[in-house]
């Protein structure tokens, strides 16, 4: 059974995902719930404390779905491509502010919340990284470090719509123009065969 907090949460962490976080007041979310702010500061006892519990299930999410993909892959690169796909559903529903609102002016909260959860991301694509390198799919000479913080800059790349205005710059071509060539040049001859064979999964159409 779903408890108060966790309904508050739940309620909390849709509007700041649809929203963004500045314009989502406490009042706000009293009204969604149909509860009193009473009910509300009972459990988290500021604006602050309450998005840091949204953060901690939201990254907790992110994790498991990633994760989650990972188990149903049958290599690296498929993994990476239905990776991709959900990494860019993800940014189709959440509006930009969420992150731009908590940058600006919940300054750290994004980055602990993300190291309290382990630092996922990091760790699913350097994961990835070695379990190429063990099936022959990327070359054994791969820098596992240097390739993650690589990739992990490139899809930030993919969502900066300053820089790639998105009338312009299809998903599919940012990624066929960043992600392909970079992974291309970590591929071994049967890495470059898999990456053909499922390119599919890197055509972005969402």
């Amino acid at each position: 059974m779903i408890t108060q907090a966790e309904r508050i949460i739940h309620t909390a962490t849709k509007l700041f995902l649809k929203n963004g976080v500045k314009s989502v007041t406490i009042d706000r979310i009293v009204k969604e719930l149909h509860t009193s702010k009473r009910t509300v500061y009972k459990h988290f006892p500021d604006k602050t404390a309450l998005l840091k519990a949204c953060l901690a299930v939201y990254h907790e999410k992110v994790k498991g779905e990633n994760e989650a993909i990972i188990a149903e892959s049958e290599n690296a690169i498929a993994a990476m491509g239905k990776l991709l796909q959900q990494i860019i559903r993800r940014a189709n529903v959440v509006n930009p502010n969420f992150f731009n609102d908590i940058l600006h002016y919940y300054p750290g909260l994004l980055n602990e919340s993300y190291r309290n959860t382990g630092n996922f991301a990091h760790k699913i694509f350097e994961d990835l990284a070695n379990w190429g390198i063990e099936e022959g799919i990327f070359d054994k000479e791969v820098d596992v470090e240097v390739t993650v913080k690589t990739v992990l800059t490139m899809l930030k790349l993919l969502k900066d719509t300053s820089q790639f205005p998105i009338e312009q710059f299809s998903k599919e071509r940012l990624t066929f123009g960043i992600l392909i060539p970079y992974m291309k040049g970590l591929c071994t001859e049967k890495g470059l065969e898999i990456l053909e064979m499922q390119e599919e999964l890197f055509r972005v159409t969402l």
